[in-house]
């Protein structure tokens, strides 16, 4: 068949859908990836193809309204900015989506764009299913992950799921309205079509593992979990960090991936502060937040984009803002983690993380200082369970295949 998927956001909420792709074109597919096209390069070697829709997320989360979720000290407040931002993109991207499933013989839709995906495929009378990163269906079992995770108990937390959904639709009501007007197409609004495809148990599909987060006995039929998705990466590591890694002992990694910080500045001199604080070597990526070591030294080094598949199972500890795509690369690698969750689902994930044992405890970016840093360094990396479990549980993650509950399910759509 031929099979557009539809994603949004970060690099994270893109790379894995790469080896998704590619392991759906080794089934015998020919895939299609609609996203940005600042993303292009990740489909590199892939085998899969790629069709490029308008917004720069790097521009617009250094934007003065991007930069304003740090205003927002709750996660409802940081979602409902965030959605008034991702109205405007998610029209800026609608033609360049209905042009890309012209061509298509099933949309798979991410979850950034779910109801818009599903709304393009009900308009061209395509089948469709979702594609989800993290968890959003509302639960009694654990607070919305987009809220940050935190438990309000069983009601509230089915309360707070359902209150990610409706902001989630308003996101895309231009959208819509744009399919109806420019495109023809006879649809429903973003709630009722919600609420239809609901009742008629769209299939959804989870990109992570149920060893990580188990699947919620009150969730319908029709959701499921199918295994990580790994990027496809065919870079190699730089020849600078290759002479980094060989000069000493493993080093720890930082990153805070596509968020953003206040102070980039002061953010880096504190990190490197309890780097050599802890008596650890660095490399200190500058990501979207433009961290940096200031000057390059023995102990530290500065990089910019590296294939993490390669370069985290030779740290001694990764620090990271706990997106689901660095959370799920951590994992994989084996290693002792400390994360520090930004915004987002990076809570949720950041207590995951915790729960599971690789990590000794989770450090928001607001309590993040030279001492609180080199404290949960020195746990990381001197406590060999967070270690050991690390290990055990990437062991674990390496035999499950992702990619076949896929395959099976687009099966599925046209038999």
């Amino acid at each position: 068949m031929r099979v557009v998927i539809m994603t949004a956001g970060s690099r994270g909420d893109v790379a894995p859908y790469t080896g998704l792709g590619a392991g759906l074109v080794r089934g015998g597919h020919e895939v299609t990836l609609a996203t940005h096209g600042l993303f292009a390069p990740l489909a590199a070697g892939s085998g899969v193809r790629f069709h490029p829709t308008p917004v720069d997320p790097h521009a617009v989360s250094h934007s003065e309204r991007g930069r304003g979720l740090h205003a927002s000290t709750t996660g409802l407040g940081k979602l409902l900015r965030a959605a008034s931002m991702a109205r405007s993109a998610a029209e800026e991207m609608t033609d360049a989506l209905v042009q890309a499933a012209r061509g298509a013989d099933v949309v798979l839709a991410a979850g950034a764009v779910a109801p818009l995906g599903r709304a393009i495929a009900d308009g061209l009378r395509l089948p469709s299913l979702g594609l989800f990163l993290q968890p959003q269906h509302p639960t009694r079992e654990f607070g919305a992950p987009l809220l940050g995770g935190r438990s309000l108990g069983t009601v509230g937390n089915h309360l707070g799921g359902r209150a990610v959904i409706s902001a989630v639709d308003r996101v895309f009501t231009q959208a819509l309205h744009r399919l109806r007007t420019r495109h023809g197409m006879t649809l429903p609004g973003p709630s009722a079509s919600r609420r239809a495809h609901e009742r008629a148990h769209w299939p959804v599909l989870h990109g992570f593992s149920e060893r990580v987060v188990s699947r919620p006995k009150d969730w319908r039929p029709g959701l499921e979990i199918t295994g990580y998705w790994w990027p496809c990466d065919t870079r190699t590591l730089p020849g600078d960090v290759e002479e980094f890694l060989a000069a000493g002992p493993p080093p720890v990694f930082v990153g805070l991936g596509s968020a953003t910080v206040p102070d980039a500045g002061h953010l880096s001199a504190e990190i490197v502060r309890a780097l050599r604080t802890a008596g650890l070597r660095g490399i200190i990526q500058r990501g979207w937040a433009g961290l940096t070591a200031r000057s390059d030294t023995d102990d530290m080094i500065t990089v910019g984009d590296v294939p993490h598949a390669l370069l985290f199972p030779r740290t001694a500890a990764v620090v990271h803002h706990a997106g689901a795509g660095t959370t799920a690369a951590v994992l994989r690698a084996g290693v002792p983690t400390i994360p520090v969750p930004v915004q987002f689902d990076g809570g949720f994930w950041a207590a995951r993380l915790v729960a599971l044992g690789t990590a000794p405890s989770a450090l928001p970016l607001r309590h993040l200082t030279a001492g609180s840093l080199a404290t949960a360094l020195r746990r990381a990396t001197e406590e060999p369970h967070h270690r050991d479990r690390a290990r055990q549980l990437a062991r674990a993650l390496a035999v499950e295949d992702g990619v076949a509950p896929v395959l099976a399910a687009l099966d599925g759509l046209t038999s």
